[in-house]
Formats: structure tokens, sequence, C-alpha cells
């Protein structure tokens, strides 16, 4: 039987590669974008979860949110300005996939089914990020927390949740920062010496939706080339 995977944030740099990591004869996936529903409206999230239980005729076995926002928030904008930009990105990196997480909680236990849930968060949630992203820093580890408590209530009910947290990985505005005068101070920052490939991030998204051992419902797995040892 095949697995039925839904997939958000999917049309470009980490999310189109976990698309592609995912695709197989072995899966059925829904690949989402901005273009299907702007999930800074509350009521989208609902919208986009039936239209793919529809497209996947009635049955989802994975969810992968990966669709978020890296906007700067300064502290010097004006009251109304900042608070629209936490709220913005709060409701669409961390609400949007909670509501997502829920509803495919509440479809598992209806069908009395096994799922899994992947998250993609950042390495903001464990170090926090610029002072203009308080906001992004906030939703990540927010996410990351909420992949820890889906993993203890529903563990026993064979539901398992998981979360990837990258460093800076190269898309598409990564080759211009690396060119910038900051991008020797950023490789600077990375053991490794060089940023996270989507492909890297895809395919710790590809084992966890699919192949990792449900003793590990619960882990964080970080991608950072150790610019971060928690």
């Amino acid at each position: 039987m095949q697995t039925h995977i839904l997939i958000t944030g999917a049309s470009r740099g980490i999310g189109a590669a976990i698309a592609a990591a995912l695709t197989s004869d072995a899966t059925r996936t829904v690949a989402l974008s901005s273009a299907d529903g702007d999930l800074a409206d509350p009521a989208v999230p609902a919208r986009l979860w039936q239209q793919s239980i529809d497209q996947l005729d009635g049955r989802i076995d994975v969810l992968v949110n990966n669709a978020g926002i890296f906007e700067a928030s300064p502290l010097d904008d004006d009251d109304d300005v900042w608070l629209a930009s936490w709220n913005r990105t709060l409701q669409i990196n961390l609400t949007a996939s909670a509501d997502l997480c829920r509803r495919a909680v509440l479809h598992w236990q209806a069908r009395q089914a096994t799922g899994r849930i992947v998250n993609i968060a950042s390495r903001a949630a464990h170090r926090g990020d610029s002072p203009a992203h308080w906001h992004y820093a906030a939703s990540k580890a927010g996410m990351v927390a909420m992949t820890k408590t889906i993993a203890r209530a529903y563990a026993a009910e064979g539901i398992l949740a998981f979360a990837i947290c990258p460093g800076f990985t190269m898309t598409g505005m990564a080759d211009d920062f690396l060119a910038s005068r900051d991008g020797a101070a950023l490789l600077a920052d990375i053991p490794l010496g060089r940023v996270a490939m989507p492909e890297e991030v895809a395919e710790m998204a590809r084992w966890c939706a699919l192949d990792a051992p449900a003793s590990m419902t619960g882990a964080v797995l970080d991608v950072n080339g150790a610019s971060y040892v928690g």
C-alpha cells in the first residue's frame, strides 16, 4: 500500500527537495505552496487539509510541515507594524502548522491508524536569531516544543513526531548572502566550512517520514554543520 504524504511549503528550496525525496512508486504526495492558499489566513489550513484528504482518497499517513517565512521586524518599527509582523510570522510558522498537526492526529485517531509528523524548524529554535527576528526564533522554538508534546502524548497510539532544525541552507537567497561582506563571517561560524544543501535536509525529512525507528519519536535532528551543538 502506498504511503500518502502531505507537504507544505513545497514550491522551492528545502520544501521542493523534500517533495522530490518523498516521490516514488511507494508514495503519493500532495505538495502545497503559497499558491494553494495563504497560511496567514487562519481559515486556510482547514481548507488545505480537506482538499489534500480528497486528493489522497481520504487518507494521509505523513504530514510534513515545511511552510514558513523569514521576514525582518526591527524593534524600532511602529508598534502596530511590529505586532502585525510578529503575529503574521507566528500564524504562518507555528499556528498553521499546529492546526495541520491537530487535524492529522484527529484523522489518525478516527481511523485507529498510525501516522508520522515531520516539522521543519530551525537552529534558531536553539540559539535564537538576529535582533530583527525575535518572532522567527520564537516560532521555531514553539515548533520544537509542539513536536515533543505530540510525541509524548500519542506515541502509544503509533503517532510519531520528529523535528528537523536546519542551519543556513543553500536556497534561493543564499548565493547573494554568501557573496556579501557577511558571507565570510557566516562560513566561519560553521565548522563544516559550508552551508547545508537542501537535499541534505530533505534526506533527513525522508528518513523521518518513512524509515526512522518508532523509538526515535520526539527527536530533534540538527542539520547545521556543527554550527550549533546542543
